[in-house]
């Protein structure tokens, strides 16, 4: 993966303090492991699953469905995978009819994910699924040890898996919140894991993405108060969901007050899929506030060479210039148009990363790198990375709204 800072970005002393943060945090925080685990126990659970069932469903809502949905969308177009993932993350009714028309609930497993083990959403949509599926054995309940999903699996004799320790929802994607479900249709978790490791010793073995991710964050932190709104541009609509994937990430985890003032901080994330985005969003990137920074990403390899065919249409004789061109250049050559163009304008800044293919190690690498530039702006901002008060108080109003009905 390469990261290129089209910006101005210098490194001060304030590095070497969040660095040493950082390798502080990783004794604690359990996402910092999840590249090196050992993955023997997921895949011997994952080999007692029945081989008649046809079709894996993730009942979960954020943390728990957004990751594994991201990678596996990614990889769903161009990998042969041995079984279809539905993901059952909204209690709208049209879309759970809808999702349930797709499958056969008979020859179906159900990983049921919530890592309090009483998160709303996802036991409405399981007590909806339980009235037409009851056979225990369907269900695969993921929850932290100890919780009242875990206790209620017990009593149901279903099968229960644990996440790690200190390990939040949307940092879970590594864990069995998201392998087992990748697993399970067939795709490679070793080689996701093995992405993430090479980011990971990367930045804290002070390889290449060491300065790169320092002065990253070192320059969001700094201007994050005018350069409030960041923006992913993803040239690939196969990374759709790893975007929605990231507006979980930065906005749950850097939306904060801080730790030592009264302050509310806070960074939006905006994900933009190229082509397509040029012409909706670019122009008020191009020509509005300058509040937004943008990423852009782009697949450097589509291993797809269909190609523009050789033909002229009366009248339109101009676009003759496209005929013969791979659809993976034009992609990329619209891409790179508008970093050039945006180049041009003053005060916006820009990156871009480079991912070589589409395939699991590559995936693994882009979001253990989020995962770690976030943790990095956190602690520079001086805010608490990892927790979601914010959340909390809206799921209590509801709770005391379900009791007063």
């Amino acid at each position: 993966m390469k990261n290129k800072l089209h910006f101005n970005a210098t490194l001060n002393g304030k590095a070497k303090e969040v660095f040493a943060s950082l390798q502080e945090e990783e004794k604690t925080i359990g996402y910092y492991a999840l590249p090196e685990q050992d993955i023997s126990a997921v895949t011997e659970y994952c080999k007692t699953i029945s081989s008649e069932v046809e079709t894996i469903a993730v009942i979960g809502i954020g943390g728990s469905s957004l990751g594994a949905k991201a990678v596996y969308e990614f990889l769903k177009p161009v990998e042969s995978l041995s079984r279809e993932v539905y993901f059952f993350e909204s209690t709208d009714p049209i879309n759970i009819k809808s999702l349930l028309a797709k499958i056969d609930v008979t020859k179906t497993h159900f990983l049921v994910i919530s890592k309090s083990g009483t998160t709303v959403e996802t036991f409405a949509i399981y007590k909806y699924i339980l009235s037409l599926q009851s056979d225990a054995t369907s269900y695969t309940f993921i929850t932290d040890p100890g919780s009242a999903l875990e206790k209620y699996a017990q009593d149901i004799h279903a099968n229960v898996l644990h996440l790690p320790d200190n390990v939040g929802g949307r940092f879970s994607v590594l864990s069995v919140v998201g392998l087992v479900p990748l697993a399970l249709c067939g795709i490679d978790i070793q080689a996701l894991l093995n992405g993430a490791n090479t980011i990971k010793k990367s930045f804290f073995e002070h390889g290449y993405l060491h300065d790169i991710l320092l002065k990253k964050s070192l320059f969001y932190a700094k201007n994050h108060a005018q350069y409030h709104i960041n923006c992913i541009f993803a040239y690939s609509e196969s990374l759709k969901y790893f975007c929605e994937w990231y507006v979980q990430l930065w906005g749950e985890s850097l939306g904060k007050k801080q730790r030592s003032s009264a302050f509310n901080v806070g960074l939006t994330p905006i994900g933009l899929i190229g082509p397509k985005d040029q012409h909706s969003f670019l122009q008020l990137i191009m020509e509005g506030t300058r509040d937004k920074s943008v990423t852009f990403i782009q697949v450097e390899d589509f291993e797809d060479e269909i190609k523009i065919p050789n033909t002229t249409l009366p009248h339109l004789e101009s676009l003759d210039t496209l005929n013969n061109l791979a659809f993976s250049k034009l992609i990329n050559m619209q891409c790179n148009s508008v970093i050039e163009a945006l180049l041009e304008e003053e005060n916006i800044p820009l990156d871009s990363i480079i991912i070589p293919k589409i395939d699991a190690q590559n995936i693994g690498s882009l979001i253990f790198y989020y995962e770690l530039l976030t943790s990095l702006v956190g602690e520079l901002i001086d805010i608490n990375t990892y927790d979601q008060p914010g959340v909390e108080a809206a799921k209590i109003i509801l709770k005391k709204k379900l009791t007063s009905i």
